[in-house]
């Protein structure tokens, strides 16, 4: 015969010493082995508390980490304040990405580059300078895809190609000179794709191929003709593409 439920929760010593038992268990509002607030396991206690969301706010000051990260998770947003330090940083992690937004500035400068990251895409943009000069370059970039654009020059000179990209995809096109001269071909042709005419011209000297490919489609049709000896096929057919639409063909499609 099947011993009964709550024979087997006390047997195992989790339901022993709960607080909650019997009178949880007997409702069906826990379930050993399944949902379960003192076990060491994430998915019994998140059941656990998904079913007892009223319960989680008496376990943020848990001993064990990933019980307080999962109370955290579920607990009142006004309950969560005084874990914006909270010695763990995965506890800090769903702290940093429930806070509301005016208390985040406090967590900019923490120490986990993913409680920063949560920051950085949640932080009011008035206050996203602030992490302009982050040593981790996906901090960065994630400031510069929500800076406002007139602030983002001061990442046009960033030392991470990744970052310059965004900056090269979101700058207004008047500014877009700032990054011509860049190392990489390839924050180089982000620029090319939507230079003005007079930087695109500029563009159709440099010396990486898909640069002068990207800046074809900018510039006026009349100086397409310096690229008739353009030394790639590619380069030659799109600027032969722009000046005879119906004609041009693809040097694939030649014998």
């Amino acid at each position: 015969m099947a011993e009964p439920p709550n024979q087997k929760a006390v047997a195992n010593g989790l339901c022993a010493h709960c607080p909650l038992y019997p009178s949880f268990l007997e409702a069906g509002r826990c379930q050993p082995g399944e949902a379960c607030i003192r076990a060491h396991s994430g998915r019994q206690i998140d059941r656990f508390l998904r079913r007892n969301p009223d319960e989680a706010e008496h376990y943020l000051d848990d001993i064990f980490w990933e019980r307080r990260a999962i109370a955290a998770r579920h607990a009142p947003v006004d309950r969560i304040f005084r874990l914006k330090s909270d010695s763990d940083e995965v506890v800090r992690r769903v702290v940093a990405s429930r806070l509301p937004v005016d208390q985040l500035a406090a967590m900019a400068s923490d120490p986990d580059r993913e409680v920063r990251l949560s920051v950085a895409a949640r932080l009011p943009e008035e206050q996203l300078p602030q992490l302009i000069d982050d040593a981790d370059y996906l901090i960065r970039a994630t400031v510069a895809r929500r800076l406002p654009h007139g602030q983002l020059s001061r990442l046009a000179k960033d030392p991470e190609r990744e970052v310059r990209k965004v900056v090269a995809s979101r700058l207004p096109a008047f500014a877009l000179h700032l990054l011509a001269d860049d190392p990489e071909p390839e924050v180089r042709a982000l620029v090319a794709e939507r230079a003005l005419p007079g930087l695109a011209i500029a563009l159709l000297g440099d010396p990486e191929w898909w640069v002068r490919l990207a800046a074809i489609d900018n510039v006026p049709p009349e100086q397409l003709a310096a690229l008739a000896d353009d030394p790639e096929p590619e380069v030659r057919a799109a600027a032969l593409a722009r000046l005879s639409p119906t004609t041009a063909v693809r040097p694939e499609e030649r014998t």
